[in-house]
């Protein structure tokens, strides 16, 4: 599911088991992502027409854009792999885009000039020989979803942090209709076809953008779609055919030129047929954090999951957190499993006793958690806990507003020699990790993406802090229309869709805390809600076993203890503590 559970499972875990197994030969294993993953030879090498370059929005960022472009073009001659992932420093996700391919974009093997040395042709072939193929949620999903497989054949499947994997399949069938999309198939489909061919498209894209500017820009669920938008999305899928037909016509031009133009203005093509033919199982919305745009999801993909499942050997679903509210229930439904299928969950423990290893400690007399963002007092009590843990704090918030808050007053306050570290959007978070291990006195200040996934044993991490519970955002339209779809049905769409998960990131930030059977902390949730509220019950069997008490003073005497080292457990601080 994350970048850094792939690391891990690559560098420590399987050259470990590859040890371990009593075998003639040695375990060959190999890492497969998506092509988007890679960068493209092809695309570097700019085709005439093609220049990666031209699809750059240039505007106010040209020249920081235009920095990272050729930063990216410096190490496509010294990496091995081309692998996104191994690529350390920041890059925008347009810049990216403009150098790798997408499947789509592929002209494919037979028919590039840079096929024997295109980094994914080289990542696939690796895969194609080994004994196991490690992979991400998203490349299953998009395997699971498309009628065309994308990975190799195989006798079992097992799916690490499976609690991830609906989202990540509902993602991988999500489709997006964006004008910066639509411009830059345009773009594309210029470089090759003359005015007369491209402009009932780019007049196209101008009626539709009309359209979804008088939407509004905030995010919002689309009940239907408005008849304001049919007229638009009809025209610009008929341009589209139209285009790439005639794209495909010009045998003047380059093949994999003329693929790639084609096979962009196809995408819009495609999405804009795909909203005008919704049914009452899709879920449309519009508006979005960084563009203008329309998108459409499944409301389930439950089907989809359990069809492909049907075909597998055997099927493994792992996770620290499968069970929510003490069953396995919740999941199930969500992967379909229960219908087609016959499954079985069993509960395998935990090699941690978390009840001598850590304390969950509850804030049951701070204000609950508003709109207006953190309260002073939910503030100061972080101050607290970070002093008397001596740093060695991960503070696990709900929205990046929190941690700009949260982050510029900490570093603010005279609390010791604590080195403050804050996630800012777009960072990577395998260095801020690194960062943190590093310096064991210091904070690390994160939201979402560190609630799972990152793991740092030992003195680094004696403190997890979380903010709130973590339900969804009321406006995420995919979990809103799963909520209303329970309720039209009679049901609770707050017990059936938020409150889950709800516990998924609470008991997966709760996780962070012990990850050896030496490790001591304590988790400090600052909600009162989980104190007080009906369904903490539901969340409290979801979360580890600690031992749990709303007294700060526990919490806080064992977190001194264990800075003065001498606190072998963390329970029998806690008891003395009353």
């Amino acid at each position: 599911a994350t970048l850094a559970l792939q690391r891990q499972l690559l560098e420590r875990d399987l050259p470990a088991i590859a040890e371990g197994v009593d075998s003639p030969r040695t375990l060959v294993y190999a890492v497969l992502k998506g092509r988007g993953n890679y960068l493209c030879r092809a695309r570097l090498a700019g085709d005439p027409g093609d220049s990666p370059d031209e699809e750059l929005p240039l505007g106010v960022v040209k020249g920081e854009l235009e920095k990272q472009a050729g930063a990216l073009r410096d190490w496509a001659h010294s990496t091995v792999t081309g692998d996104r992932d191994d690529y350390h420093e920041h890059v925008d996700a347009r810049v990216w885009r403009a150098m790798s391919a997408t499947g789509r974009e592929c002209v494919g093997p037979s028919r590039c000039s840079f096929a024997e040395e295109c980094f994914s042709e080289q990542a696939k072939s690796a895969a194609a020989g080994a004994d196991i193929i490690v992979t991400n949620h998203a490349l299953l999903a998009l395997d699971t979803i498309d009628d065309a497989p994308l990975l190799p054949e195989h006798d079992i499947l097992i799916v690490d942090e499976a609690h991830e994997f609906v989202a990540r399949a509902t993602s991988a069938a999500t489709a997006d209709l964006t004008v910066f999309g639509a411009e830059r198939a345009l773009r594309s489909a210029r470089a090759i076809a003359d005015d007369a061919k491209t402009d009932p498209f780019d007049e196209a894209i101008t009626g539709l953008n009309r359209a979804i500017v008088g939407l509004g820009e905030d995010r919002k669920r689309l009940e239907s779609l408005p008849d304001s938008l049919v007229a638009p999305l009809a025209a610009l899928r008929d341009a589209g055919h139209l285009l790439m037909t005639e794209i495909g016509k010009d045998e003047s031009v380059e093949a994999a030129s003329r693929h790639r133009a084609a096979s962009a203005v196809e995408e819009i093509h495609d999405v804009a047929g795909r909203l005008l033919a919704a049914a009452d199982s899709d879920v449309i919305w519009s508006g979005g954090a960084t563009s203008t745009g329309l998108h459409i999801a499944p409301l389930s993909v439950a089907d989809e999951i359990a069809d492909r499942l049907t075909e597998q050997q055997a099927t493994v679903f792992t996770s620290a957190t499968l069970t929510l509210g003490g069953g396995f229930e919740p999941l199930a439904r969500e992967l379909g499993l229960g219908r087609a299928l016959e499954w079985s969950g069993v509960d395998v423990g935990s090699p941690f006793d978390y009840r001598k290893q850590g304390i969950l400690y509850v804030a049951a007399d701070l204000p609950k958690p508003g709109r207006d963002g953190l309260a002073p007092e939910t503030l100061e009590r972080m101050a607290t806990l970070i002093t008397a843990a001596g740093g060695r704090t991960l503070v696990l918030l709900s929205s990046w507003r929190a941690v700009d808050t949260a982050g510029e007053w900490l570093t603010e306050q005279e609390l010791g020699d604590f080195p403050i570290l804050i996630q800012r959007r777009g960072e990577s978070v395998a260095r801020l990790v690194s960062d943190f291990i590093a310096d064991e006195s210091s904070v690390l200040v994160g939201t979402m993406s560190l609630f799972q996934g990152v793991d740092v044993p030992g003195a680094a991490c004696q403190c997890v802090i979380i903010d709130r519970i973590p339900f969804p955002r009321p406006d995420d339209p995919v979990l809103e229309a799963r909520s209303r779809n329970v309720e039209r049905a009679g049901g609770s769409g707050f017990a059936a869709v938020s409150l889950p998960r709800a516990a998924l990131l609470l008991a997966q930030g709760a996780g962070r805390l012990i990850r050896t059977g030496t490790d001591r902390g304590v988790v400090a949730i600052l909600d009162p809600r989980l104190a007080s509220a009906g369904y903490r019950n539901f969340l409290l069997k979801s979360l580890p076993p600690f031992w749990a008490t709303t007294n700060q003073a526990t919490a806080t005497d064992a977190l001194a203890r264990l800075t003065e080292g001498t606190a072998p457990a963390v329970v029998a601080a806690a008891a003395s503590a009353g």
